[in-house]
């Protein structure tokens, strides 16, 4: 490491959270910012296991393909938050380690997924809008 990049501040869970929903939106279409601003409203009614559940099987018609990637990428970010209680950001994976989760552990997971969709929603429609 060099002294440089020693001096400089680490970034906080919210840059992280907006650095990863830039990257991760590069190659959103605006379908895709469609489904970002609407699982937000779908976890707070249904949950969060349901939603995976929901954008997954959407995900395996080519028309839906766009609830998978978003979903995709949303689980993945939690597995990067969560190590110890997701190994993997497997669909199947995930929903196991879901359903065994303590409710503390789930409800902690549940709320990083509102963060990080919170982040999404701006990127994507921010960088969909300018291409």
């Amino acid at each position: 490491m060099s002294a440089a990049s020693q001096n400089q501040p680490r970034q906080t869970l919210e840059q992280q959270r907006a650095q990863d929903a830039w990257a991760k939106s590069e190659r959103y279409k605006k379908e895709h910012v469609n489904v970002a601003k609407g699982l937000p409203a779908l976890i707070m009614n249904s949950g969060l296991m349901q939603v995976l559940a929901f954008c997954h099987e959407k995900g395996k018609k080519e028309k839906g393909k766009c609830h998978e990637d978003v979903a995709g990428d949303l689980r993945t970010w939690l597995q990067r938050q969560f190590p110890q209680l997701i190994a993997s950001a497997d669909f199947e994976h995930v929903m196991q380690e879901l359903m065994a989760a303590e409710a503390r552990n789930y409800q902690a997971v549940t709320a990083e997924a509102f963060a990080w969709l919170r982040w999404l929603r701006q990127m994507a429609a921010a960088r969909v809008q300018g291409n």
